[in-house]
């Protein structure tokens, strides 16, 4: 095979992949041979993702996808390595939803997160014999 050949199919599969976001989301799916069960989402791109299991799945299995803030959506299984598979949903996926889903407030660049100063504790730390000082004897427990 020649030189500009290869490139030209790296450069067509390069072109097909979508840019992958590294997410952490517990998700579910559920399918007619193995019911509802709950994944991890490991990676997401516009229309597909990639994660775990506790089950094999099978290459061209429809599934239903269920991840929060979003409707459940359909998908086919597209690869399989032991229990991680990859999936292509035949809607889009809203990485954003996920993240307001999760509760975390998406707050924008320009914007000011608000804090507080909190006074330390009014009760004393001190427990007996966690001092830096040798015990006395017969003074043990007690606050010097």
């Amino acid at each position: 095979m020649s030189t500009s050949k290869v490139e030209t199919d790296a450069n067509a599969a390069s072109e097909k992949r979508q840019p992958r976001q590294s997410r952490l989301v517990k998700a579910s799916l559920a399918c007619e041979r193995l019911g509802q069960f709950d994944v991890t989402i490991r990676n997401i791109s516009q229309t597909g993702v990639g994660g775990r299991g506790p089950h094999a799945l099978h290459i061209g299995e429809r599934v239903t996808l269920l991840m929060p803030g979003h409707e459940p959506m359909a998908a086919t299984v597209r690869w399989v390595r032991d229990k991680q598979f990859g999936l292509e949903t035949d809607k889009s996926i809203e990485a954003g939803r996920l993240r307001s889903a999760d509760g975390e407030a998406i707050i924008p660049a320009d914007g000011k997160g608000e804090f507080q100063i909190m006074r330390p504790p009014a009760t004393s730390a001190w427990r007996p014999g966690l001092s830096g000082t040798a015990p006395r004897p017969g003074h043990y427990g007690s606050k010097s």
